[in-house]
């Protein structure tokens, strides 16, 4: 595989809107902002859930979040996608019938940014799935990754406001993709999988927000050893991580990261980068790099 198969495309006019205020000395000002568009999501003849989204990947997205939900199980046999731009639908066709009203009373609301809804039981594959103990994380790869999508031109780097998810292997980023929540975002790393028939052995996520229960169930279910992130734990991250058998890495900027699960993956085969972040300079303040925990 080559690196960034699938990359954020910040110059999309779609993605951002230009709007005008003032800053801080009250002068004029223009900046791009991400755009939140809803989408409406069927599994055949039933309406599952609306989701706020910049609007990419909907038939990844859409897969991602079903498969994600156990409302679709891998082998499932999908027949058909039917996306809708300007009604802001996409319909999921199977060739199974399906029918989750029970399920779909029992809701939870997420931790993500953009107020992600978990459906049922979302802990239904997690005792099962068994993470393979015997993969190897290098940090030279932790470091070449944070360089390599820290510096990519992404939707986050042009107006801020957005979270991104990365699938990589290895040194290489692979697939890139951003929304306004981190749910949203690993939901269409899920899709993209399924659609492509991507094998999780030896693959990693990145993400940029927190390493919340939500974000560790997902990795879990897509069946990948490791979760790394910019940003921070909570404690019922850790908790399940270590649960799951899954390598948790944190506070990953430039040269330096914390692993609270999985440590006896990692393999410390570079010496530290020596200065400086080696991250991206973001471009407001709503976005900067400057605190060790945020979102």
């Amino acid at each position: 595989m080559n690196e960034f198969i699938v990359a954020p495309q910040p110059l999309d006019p779609r993605l951002t809107r230009t709007v005008a205020g003032i800053d801080q000395t009250g002068a004029a000002v223009e900046t791009k902002v991400p755009v939140e568009r809803p989408l409406t999501l069927y599994l055949n003849g039933q309406e599952i859930v609306t989701m706020m989204t910049i609007g990419d990947h909907p038939e990844d997205l859409a897969l991602g979040y079903l498969l994600n939900q156990n409302m679709l199980r891998p082998g499932d046999d999908v027949t058909g996608i039917d996306f809708d731009d300007d009604l802001g639908v996409v319909v999921v066709r199977t060739a199974h019938r399906t029918n989750f009203e029970e399920k779909l009373k029992k809701k939870t609301l997420t931790s993500g940014c953009a107020q992600g809804t978990a459906f049922g039981d979302v802990m239904e594959r997690f005792d099962a799935v068994r993470l393979d103990p015997d993969e190897v994380i290098r940090t030279s790869w932790l470091y070449a990754l944070s360089r390599k999508i820290n510096t990519r031109p992404s939707l986050y780097l042009e107006a801020g406001a957005i979270h991104g998810c990365v699938l990589c292997e290895t040194d290489r980023p692979l697939i890139y993709v951003e929304d306004v929540g981190r749910h949203n975002a690993i939901d269409k790393i899920a899709g993209y999988m399924y659609r492509n028939a991507i094998p999780p052995a030896g693959k990693m996520l990145y993400t940029t927000g927190r390493l919340t229960s939500e974000m560790v169930i997902k990795t879990v279910q897509m069946e990948i050893s490791v979760l790394m992130s910019r940003s921070g734990f909570t404690a019922s991250g850790v908790d399940l991580a270590r649960q799951a058998g899954l390598t948790l890495i944190g506070r990953a900027k430039g040269s330096r990261f914390i692993v609270l699960a999985g440590a006896e993956r990692l393999r410390f085969d570079a010496p530290v980068p020596a200065g400086g972040s080696g991250g991206a300079r973001f471009r407001d303040d709503e976005s900067r790099d400057r605190r060790p925990h945020d979102d």
